[in-house]
């Protein structure tokens, strides 16, 4: 942790913003298919902005001044990883292909619900009993031998239900508080990040606060599939600058080694990343927002790329100045992610901090 303080922390998650981030964490957004959740989502934010609109793949994004010139984007995906039918057998067994990076190890035993236009059909992830297992070599789950088992048997009784290849499913784990310091449930990654970019919009009104510039709030799909919302929402807002939040490794469980990994921990505060599409005088800004409002933070190398949908808006328009600030979470890609309560209200604070050192007229440029 870089700025180590003992102020007292104050939340800025209220039980009413909590209520909302139950519901949209709850709701299925699986990659290519996040409507509903981004109507949720419009749904919460609308009353603190002027305008809003979406894009033909269902981008949602909020807007604050939309007739300013300058064009400050924060930004989030709603996409959560899944899996798609890919195979349904004579005896009634349905195999999976991944939509995002879902991993095959956790899914033996889960309980998942596969959307179809017929509604919802529950399902489950079969695996051998112990007991036949003995004895033999084990056999790890793999795409080739994790199979769902739906109640059927047959082909035919499958697809009667609604189910063809291509429909696509979710686990259906959902949110609860753990030990009264962490949010816990599956697709934090990255809803919670689309949550807290409302949460700033909320701020913003509730202080009356006047900002020097347009500001759009950006909810975006695809990124679990390569940044492809990010980068056809950049194309199409053309932002001068752009703050990204997404969800990196908190790296203090078993097997995760930090040589390679770094020292994140849940707790000690956002993480601001260094990678070259993080512009470094940008990001200069935020180091200075966070401690001159003390709020705690911890710093990240990202090698060549961030991974996130930073690397999208960088590289757009000619170059648009992005930096990353991102929430420490453990156990990534499971159902059981986990991020603590008072890095939400830091990330929250450092990006509204941040909207509000905003000079239009400044030139992050170090050579002019």
């Amino acid at each position: 942790m870089d700025n180590d303080n003992n102020k007292e922390h104050v939340p800025v998650v209220t039980e009413q913003s909590l209520q909302f981030l139950e519901t949209y964490i709850n709701n299925p957004s699986p990659t290519g298919f996040e409507w509903e959740g981004q109507r949720l989502w419009l749904d919460y934010i609308k009353p603190y902005a002027d305008s809003h609109f979406v894009d033909n793949y269902g981008t949602a994004v909020a807007v604050i001044n939309p007739e300013a010139e300058f064009k400050v984007v924060i930004e989030a995906h709603s996409d959560e990883i899944s899996w798609f039918v890919n195979y349904i057998s004579k005896d009634g067994l349905i195999y999976v292909i991944r939509n995002g990076g879902s991993d095959h190890q956790i899914a033996p035993s889960k309980r998942v619900n596969i959307h179809t236009d017929k509604g919802t059909v529950k399902a489950v992830f079969g695996w051998p009993a112990i007991h036949t297992r003995s004895g033999e070599k084990e056999e790890a789950p793999t795409l080739k031998n994790i199979f769902l088992d739906c109640g059927c048997t047959s082909q035919e009784e499958v697809e009667a239900l609604g189910i063809h290849v291509g429909c696509v499913i979710t686990y259906e784990d959902e949110f609860m508080v753990l030990n009264n310091r962490y949010y816990l449930g599956r697709a934090l990654d990255n809803r919670v990040g689309g949550f807290m970019i409302a949460e700033v919009a909320r701020l913003l009104k509730e202080n009356n606060k006047t900002l020097p510039f347009g500001l759009y709030i950006v909810n975006a799909v695809q990124e679990e599939v390569g940044l492809r919302g990010a980068e056809m929402i950049a194309n199409r807002i053309k932002p001068d600058l752009a703050i990204v939040t997404d969800v990196t490794h908190d790296t203090q469980t078993p097997m995760i080694n930090k040589v390679t990994q770094g020292d994140l921990s849940c707790g000690k505060g956002p993480v601001l990343s260094y990678a070259p599409s993080v512009q470094i005088n940008f990001n200069k800004l935020l180091v200075k927002t966070a401690e001159d409002n003390a709020i705690p933070f911890q710093r990240q190398a990202s090698s060549r790329w961030t991974g996130t949908d930073t690397d999208a808006f960088a590289y757009s328009n000619n170059g648009v100045v992005s930096a990353l600030i991102s929430l420490p979470l453990r156990y990534m890609h499971t159902t059981v992610e986990m991020v603590h309560k008072e890095d939400v209200d830091n990330v929250i604070s450092l990006i509204y901090h941040t909207l509000l050192n905003i000079d239009p007229e400044h030139d992050f440029r170090s050579v002019k």
